[in-house]
């Protein structure tokens, strides 16, 4: 393959996203090898250590000897939010755009994305003892308690919420009880500046065919010992990271809930319904060229043009 000869004129983030099972890895290594760059991941479960089978994180094989960064950044018992990654990519960037002039950004976690593209509301820092109390309330099986506090304190944001994510469950609920303010009054985002110039570019393909990837996906992480995985992540299952398809399924099978069949079919299904989620997301948020995940060289072309 021809190297990108051509250099970018400003430093160049160019983030490419899609939903789980389309082939984001495969294109932006392909990607990665013409333009003589890294990537950086931006799959909020990917960044855990302890998570490989049931995030799909990409093999050293697949990598095909391009640096990844953020892969394997984080520990289970870390809490890593969209923020943190806003904050920590601005400082990996200013780094990396010293000596180079493009990098790939791609994941299919459309909060994260948001956050590098957009920017974040302005939310205070809550005291490290009052996020850590919570924590092990909710890890006490406290749950519906604190989803009833945050109902009371901020009835807004109950309703707006994703209140089963428990990151943002915390996050709502640790504002309040910090400032004395609704976490509603500080959603007031700003429109972020880069240093940087971003392309934009979504992948998919037919449903029926990426409907097939994933549960082609499915039997062959279950062939690569999921189960296992999971077990030995028992102690940690109220994690968010683990409150997520293909890791809350099994741990419904290990309680007995259903048989593995079931279980299957559960983690095939979810998935799938991820998968379309993640496309509305992404569709409907930000303005993304779309390509067919195949479409290598019109990929080329288009970040070509955008970059000369």
């Amino acid at each position: 393959m021809t190297e990108f000869l051509i250099e970018a004129k400003l430093p160049t983030l160019i983030i490419i996203v899609g939903p789980t099972a389309v082939g984001k890895t495969d294109l932006c290594v392909k990607l990665a090898k013409w333009l003589v760059c890294d990537i950086v991941s931006c799959d909020s479960r990917q960044f855990y250590k302890e998570l490989s089978i049931g995030t799909a994180k990409p093999s050293w094989k697949e990598m095909n000897g391009i640096k990844h960064h953020f892969i394997d950044s984080q520990g289970i018992e870390q809490l890593y939010s969209a923020g943190d990654f806003e904050r920590d990519l601005s400082v990996f960037l200013e780094e990396y755009f010293k000596k180079n002039n493009v990098v790939i950004m791609t994941g299919g976690s459309g909060l994260f994305v948001d956050a590098v593209v957009n920017g974040l509301d302005d939310m205070p820092e809550a005291p490290v003892d009052l996020r850590a109390d919570l924590m092990k309330r909710l890890e006490n099986g406290e749950k519906e308690a604190i989803q009833n506090e945050l109902k009371i304190l901020d009835p807004e944001a109950y309703l707006s919420l994703d209140i089963q994510n428990s990151q943002r469950l915390i996050r709502a609920l640790e504002v309040c009880l910090s400032t004395g303010k609704t976490y509603t009054s500080f959603k007031k985002k700003t429109q972020k500046e880069h240093f940087y110039e971003i392309i934009k570019i979504g992948i998919e393909r037919p449903r029926n065919e990426l409907y097939e990837r994933i549960n082609q996906r499915v039997d062959k992480m279950l062939e690569d010992g999921l189960l296992n995985e999971v077990d030995a992540l028992r102690n940690f299952r109220t994690k968010n990271a683990l409150q997520t398809v293909g890791y809350k399924e099994v741990f419904g099978y290990f309680d007995g809930e259903y048989d593995y069949a079931t279980m299957v079919e559960l983690i095939k299904r979810n998935t799938r319904r991820y998968a379309k989620r993640q496309m509305t997301w992404f569709k409907n948020k930000d303005k993304f060229e779309w390509f067919d995940a195949q479409a290598f060289e019109s990929v080329k072309e288009f970040i070509s043009n955008k970059i000369i």
